[in-house]
Parts: structure tokens; sequence; C-alpha cells
């Protein structure tokens, strides 16, 4: 399996256990067999991916677009949100986003403290880490909307 597969092959079953995987299955009509060979890193699934219709019900299910900014990272393009799909609407401005991204990099260095103590990362403490970074990626990109706003 190419790199860019396992990568989104990781993503996808970010989104599906984001959303449930009982509620993917209900959104998507897809059986819980046939989303688990989504993200399966089975040899026999190598070439198996989440059509782009399931991928676009799902993250609108969801709290963030796993899918969609994976595929946007392999190209090097950073997404931005329009104005009626803010991850925290009606929030605080910059200020407000100031104290969020230093209490959510706390809690990634916290977690990041944690996984080295016996000096290595563990697939579950790489899981929890990636979360943590997803949650300030989040926060960031609320961050530069609020600064798009000032700045007009």
């Amino acid at each position: 399996m190419t790199v860019i597969s396992k990568y989104l092959k990781k993503h996808t079953e970010t989104l599906v256990k984001e959303v449930g995987l009982e509620a993917a299955c209900a959104i998507t009509g897809k059986s819980k067999a046939t989303l688990g060979r989504y993200y399966s890193d089975a040899e026999e699934h190598n070439d198996r991916f989440m059509p782009v219709d399931a991928v676009a019900l799902l993250e609108d299910a969801a709290g963030y677009p796993h899918i969609t900014a994976a595929l946007a990272e392999l190209r090097g393009i950073t997404l931005t949100y329009n104005e009626g799909r803010r991850n925290t609407p009606g929030s605080g401005g910059v200020n407000s986003d100031v104290v969020a991204l230093s209490q959510r990099f706390a809690m990634l260095m916290g977690e990041y403290n944690q996984s080295m103590e016996d000096g290595k990362i563990t697939i579950n403490e790489a899981k929890r880490l990636l979360r943590e970074t997803l949650e300030l990626q989040r926060v960031l990109l609320d961050m530069k909307l609020h600064l798009e706003e000032e700045s007009v």
C-alpha cells in the first residue's frame, strides 16, 4: 500500500469514528463491513476507498472534514471555511482564540509528555496526539477567520 493510501485510510477511519459507526452506516446506507473495508489496511482492501458522495455526507455530519483536509494537505493546499461553516460560531474573537490556542497547545504538550515517558510513542498515543493536533488546527482556523474579519 502506498503512503498516500495509508494516509487516506487513516483519515477515513478517523471520520467514521468521529461520526460513529452506527450513525455512519445510517448516513451513507453502507454496512459496517463495507465502511470497515474503506479504512482497512489489509492487503485485499488496498484498492478500496470511500466514494466521494459518502465522504461528503459523513463530513457534513462530522465536526471536521477529515478526508477533504487530508486531500488538501497532500496537494499542499490550505483550506478555509466560509462564515456559515465555522467550528465555533459566535466566539469572542482573536483574544478568545489566543486563550483557546494556549490551552490546546498545553493539552498537546501534556499528551506528548505522557507519551514520551517510556521513550516511544505507541499507536494509541499517536492517535491521541493526532486528535489534539486536529483540535489545535481547528483553533488556528478560527483565529485565522477572526483575523481576516478584523482586517477588512
